[in-house]
């Protein structure tokens, strides 16, 4: 797609997010295609159905991803975030991925899943959203009067150094093929791709269920959408093309004015669905005055879900208010949202962002924060079972101690708490 100028190009670019959003907040409402409620499934009732929806759309992003970067038609390498950064922030993966998974728990869902719920009148999540905005933004922005950010007063000097330098890349196919990383990530794509459609279509279940299957499929190809609209977006300028990140670098040079330039380039680079930084983004957008220069593509996503959402329920008349019902269910949810504000940042993303997003580009740090996060919210959803279960009997440390037991993550002849 060619535009003669910045604008167009650019507007193309928040409004076809819009779209694609949208239809991921109608596809979530209706197939409840939840990453939290998939992993509660699991731990809890052993059903496995919405994590195979999960994994499907994992495996139809791989599979796509692999075969249009192999022809060009996406660009991956350039994204942000830079899931295949030179650097693997593996304990940011792992630390972001834990914080996370517990605050998406206590939360009751992911950052796509607040969105969704927001849509459909919750506004226990509209609290969620907030908080959530309030910390991913400062994680990244400087307090005001300051050169602070959250990051770099609590994090940046004892995590940062941890981060491990590879050459060209810290995907798997720039580490294990250096001389020919492209190939190497297609035959990996299409190998990983492809076992993970055998186990997900194994389960005769979850053959049956319609949702979980639509769900999965359009989750996939909805965040594959993203990756070619935002890396096949040309400007001509007197027969030279450029991206909109390119055209942005060169800005002086190829625009007689500042008129429609946006505040940074980086959120013009390739890149696809991902939720807890574009809160941030949201949060910065409405306190700067609704200017169209802070728009992104995030924060078109970000719209784009609440008002699918809401328009489903809208349609299906399952639109329900809900609020707190105790102060105790609103600091567990403020809690929630502090730490996925943190996790999400410090991970580079959450469960779409990181979990579908990141994985499909093979990036190591993605995998890392993809089981961290599913670990963080597992653990979480154990250690909420055995106080609930055994009540003033169990202290957070036996719940905990059971949980990981029960997990295989510790002997059981250090458990107080019967196994159930």
């Amino acid at each position: 797609m060619t535009f003669v100028g910045f604008t167009g190009a650019h507007s193309t670019l928040l409004w076809a997010t819009f779209v694609l959003a949208l239809a991921l907040g109608v596809v979530a409402n209706k197939t409840h295609f939840c990453t939290m409620g998939a992993v509660s499934d699991w731990v809890n009732m052993g059903d496995l159905g919405r994590m195979r929806a999960w994994l499907l759309a994992i495996a139809v992003a791989i599979l796509g991803v692999a075969g249009l970067e192999n022809v060009g038609l996406v660009d991956p390498g350039g994204a942000f975030p830079p899931y295949r950064g030179a650097q693997l922030i593996w304990a940011e993966n792992i630390l972001g991925g834990l914080l996370f998974g517990i605050g998406m728990t206590l939360g009751s869902g992911c950052g796509n899943k607040t969105l969704v719920r927001i849509g459909g009148g919750n506004f226990k999540s509209i609290i969620v959203l907030l908080v959530i905005g309030v910390v991913a933004y400062y994680m990244t922005n400087p307090f005001p009067g300051s050169d602070q950010t959250l990051f770099s007063l609590l994090f940046y000097e004892w995590i940062r150094p941890l981060a491990i330098s590879t050459e060209n890349g810290q995907d798997l196919g720039s580490l294990l093929n250096t001389e020919n990383a492209l190939a190497t990530r297609l035959l990996l794509g299409i190998v990983l791709g492809f076992a993970i459609l055998m186990f997900v279509f194994k389960s005769a279940d979850f053959r049956g269920n319609r949702d979980n299957m639509m769900g999965g499929l359009l989750v996939g190809l909805i965040v594959l959408g993203g990756w070619y609209l935002s890396s096949n977006l040309r400007i001509d300028v007197e027969g030279d093309n450029y991206s909109l990140g390119g055209y942005y670098e060169e800005w002086d040079m190829l625009s007689d004015s500042e008129v429609g330039k946006p505040l940074r380039g980086r959120p013009l680079s390739p890149q696809s669905f991902t939720f807890i930084n574009p809160m941030g983004q949201t949060f910065g957008y409405v306190t700067g005055g609704l200017e169209r220069a802070l728009l992104t593509f995030g924060i078109m996503a970000l719209l784009g879900v609440v008002v699918g959402s809401f328009l489903w329920s809208l349609l299906t008349r399952s639109l329900r208010f809900e609020w707190f019902h105790s102060i105790k269910d609103f600091l567990t949810h403020v809690v929630g949202a502090i730490l996925m504000g943190f996790g999400g940042v410090l991970a580079l993303g959450c469960t779409i962002g990181q979990g579908i997003t990141g994985v499909s580009t093979l990036a190591t740090g993605s995998f890392l924060a993809l089981f961290a996060i599913i670990f963080g919210s597992a653990i979480t959803l154990k250690v909420q079972y055995y106080k609930l279960l055994y009540e003033e009997e169990a202290t957070f440390v036996k719940a905990l101690v059971a949980g990981l037991a029960d997990m295989k993550l510790l002997p059981n002849s250090i458990r107080t708490l019967d196994a159930v």
